[in-house]
């Protein structure tokens, strides 16, 4: 693992900065953010922050692609915990010129396994892009992380997704409901179907969102979400 270093901001605010090697099993899910999200007049992108389910709090973007991304692993029930901008890697070029780089996200999958996120639109790599993205995958594959180099995701899984992710606090889960629509969708229904066999549908859709966001109730979100997408019961 020589030629990278790590340097990162842990939950109490101390900075560090260490060999590769030392810092594999460091929680860079619970890490600060090492750069700050700027916001200026006239900037290319915006940026933000996602409240995260799953990280019970705020994730920030410094665009709307990172967001989408951002909400896609939120939306993954493998997911446990996400932090943004989690370390710098640093390294040396062959010609010995110092270089850095901090990915976009970091995400822990409750097995434990990690996954290391750079989200950049595949018209917009250049050369000096492509060596910082090799450089990281490299780093990844030393420590057994994930790297996932992104652009842009599925146009209807994203609408799909950031339809049910308006569902996705707690306060949706309406005890009740839901214990009516997993017995009703513990065969495959059609969701409108579905929805009014287990009562109101004003009362019952918000409660369906959430557990379809939540996946205890699954729908294909690769084709547009309509009244007679079939639900059926998840893993959860």
């Amino acid at each position: 693992m020589e030629g990278f270093e790590v340097g990162y901001i842990d939950p109490g605010g101390s900075e560090f900065r260490r060999p590769l090697a030392d810092v594999w099993a460091v929680r860079f899910e619970d890490a600060m953010p090492v750069r700050e999200f700027k916001s200026y007049k006239g900037q290319r992108h915006l940026p933000g922050l996602w409240w995260s389910s799953t990280a019970g709090g705020h994730i920030g973007y410094e665009s709307w692609l990172e967001r989408d991304h951002v909400m896609l692993l939120d939306f993954d029930p493998s997911v446990v915990r996400v932090s943004s901008q989690p370390f710098w890697l640093f390294w040396a070029s062959d010609s010995g010129k110092s270089i850095s780089h901090a990915p976009d996200y970091f995400a822990r999958r409750e097995d434990g396994s990690a996954i290391v996120v750079d989200c950049r639109p595949a018209d917009r790599r250049g050369p000096r892009d492509w060596a910082k993205f090799e450089a990281t995958q490299s780093a990844c594959d030393q420590v057994g992380w994930e790297f996932r180099l992104v652009g842009a995701p599925d146009e209807i899984v994203v609408r799909n997704v950031r339809w049910l992710a308006g569902y996705r606090h707690s306060r949706h889960l309406v005890g009740p409901v839901a214990s009516g629509l997993r017995e009703v969708f513990a065969k495959p229904h059609p969701l409108m179907d579905g929805a009014g066999l287990a009562g109101d549908p004003i009362a019952v859709l918000p409660v369906l969102f959430h557990l379809l966001w939540s996946q205890e109730l699954v729908v294909d979100v690769s084709a547009p979400l309509h009244a007679a997408a079939m639900v059926s019961a998840g893993m959860r």
